[in-house]
């Protein structure tokens, strides 16, 4: 009875791990994606208005760092659940 309840436990246990794991692989990869479509979408306007290629890439710059500054926070929250 104690065993099974121990064994349980360890199931779930690394059932979260798993699950912080898989956490934190989604959070990069939508962080790439993100900073991705940032990219093409400033080179299509800086393409289309050349003029305007510094406040584009300005606000381009912050928003990725945006981005970047999301993911990381979710990162660690999973890797904080992993090494817990």
């Amino acid at each position: 009875m104690v065993l099974t309840l121990l064994l349980q436990a360890v199931a779930a246990a690394s059932l979260g791990k798993m699950g912080a794991a898989i956490g934190a692989g989604i959070a990069a990869f939508g962080a790439g994606v993100g900073i991705g479509k940032i990219g093409e979408s400033a080179m299509t306007a800086i393409a289309r208005q050349p003029e305007a290629s510094g406040n584009i890439r300005t606000n381009m710059l912050i928003i990725a760092a945006m981005i970047e500054g999301a993911a990381l926070f979710a990162i660690i929250v999973c890797l904080l659940i992993v090494f817990r």
